[in-house]
């Protein structure tokens, strides 16, 4: 009689924890599984377009870009009319690799948003370090110096937080290309599209494609940049009506099949109203898939959206720009492809089957991906 006394008092005990735990879970104050689930309306604005003459900022937000890099970046901008500024950190190496501490980092941010004569800014170099830097930045302050920031690969992240802020950046080549003058395609289809020039991409075709036309707001980046991010303020994937674009470097398929699962978990996927696929530099072989595309085109036939496979854009030779936050078209068809952006701007048509670039050693980009030392 005890026992059966004693359990009965347990299971009540159990049972009021649980209802704590249950009206705790609910208090929209906490951290919560229930807001990581809540969508959010992306409404981004499109800074305003450079003018001859206007500043530049240069800067280092991941890891540390040899100055020489930056000062030959330098010259390739005031050889296209602009001026540039270079952060007063840039050049510091913190731990080996980072381009300062995560306040010296920040403090470049925050210098080049602050300052109301500098109209853009150019990240120097990705590699790692800008997830760092989320919970550093509000989102009130990058909505209220609304200016283009470039770059790519680690700086996804910060693609993310203009997103989330309702600011439209570009994804696309940075110092560390740059610095090799500045001539070929995919940096001055980026300068053309600072200066106003919008590409409206025509693509070939491509055997894993998915036929099918859609608009939505442009997301993502690299995935083993902007998947972590899911649920932090930097999370553009918690927008409604998403294309998402991924890309990834030197990344094996299992752990491209994972971000990918993760974000099919939380919804991500459900939330897309198209896919496109752009570079996937030097990634493994380890299954008999005769590519990554292949392989994520199973998971995605299922959802029924167009996929557009091999943008060029990303690690790989070719990086044509893309602008993120903005609202994209996709029209996906067995000849081929077209991805405009839906934007103010003088359009411009771009055939990417001629663009082509001198190829990049595979340690190259390994390094400045930060995959090597």
């Amino acid at each position: 009689m005890m026992k059966k006394t004693l359990m009965t008092a347990m299971t009540i005990m159990i049972s009021m924890m649980s209802v704590a735990l249950l009206s705790s879970c609910s208090d929209e104050d906490d951290y919560d599984v229930v807001k990581r689930e809540q969508t959010v309306d992306l409404k981004c604005q499109k800074p305003d377009y450079l003018k001859p003459g206007d500043k530049v900022a240069l800067i280092s937000p991941s890891y540390f870009t040899p100055m020489e890099n930056v000062e030959k970046t330098a010259e390739v901008l005031r050889n296209w009319g602009l001026e540039p500024v270079i952060g007063p950190n840039v050049g510091k190496v913190v731990d080996g690799r980072y381009a300062g501490t995560v306040s010296e980092r920040v403090s470049d941010i925050r210098w080049a948003l602050d300052d109301p004569s500098i109209k853009a800014i150019i990240c120097n170099r990705g590699g790692y370090g800008t997830i760092q830097l989320i919970d550093q930045l509000t989102l009130a302050e990058l909505k209220g110096s609304p200016k283009w920031l470039v770059g790519f690969s680690d700086i996804s992240t910060l693609h993310g937080l203009f997103t989330c802020a309702g600011v439209m950046s570009i994804h696309g080549t940075m110092s560390s290309f740059l610095a090799k003058g500045g001539t070929d395609a995919s940096s001055t289809l980026m300068r053309d599209l600072l200066i106003g020039y919008v590409p409206r991409y025509e693509l070939p075709a491509h055997k894993q494609n998915i036929v099918g036309k859609a608009s939505g707001v442009l997301v993502g980046g690299n995935i083993c940049t902007f998947a972590p991010n899911l649920g932090s303020q930097a999370d553009a994937t918690r927008g409604k009506d998403l294309i998402l674009f991924v890309e990834e470097v030197e990344e094996s398929m299992h752990n491209i099949d994972r971000q990918m699962r993760i974000l099919q978990m939380n919804g991500v996927l459900d939330r897309c109203k198209g896919i496109i696929l752009g570079e996937f530099t030097d990634c493994g072989t380890e299954f008999t898939y005769e590519s990554v595309e292949a392989m994520l085109n199973e998971m995605l036939k299922d959802y029924h959206i167009p996929v557009l496979c091999g943008f060029p854009g990303g690690h790989g030779d070719v990086n044509l720009p893309l602008v993120m936050g903005a609202n994209v078209t996709i029209d996906v068809r067995n000849d081929g492809a077209t991805l405009q952006f839906n934007i103010e701007g003088n359009q411009q048509t771009v055939n990417t089957t001629s663009i082509t670039a001198p190829a990049t050693p595979a340690k190259t980009r390994m390094r400045l991906a930060g995959k090597i030392e």
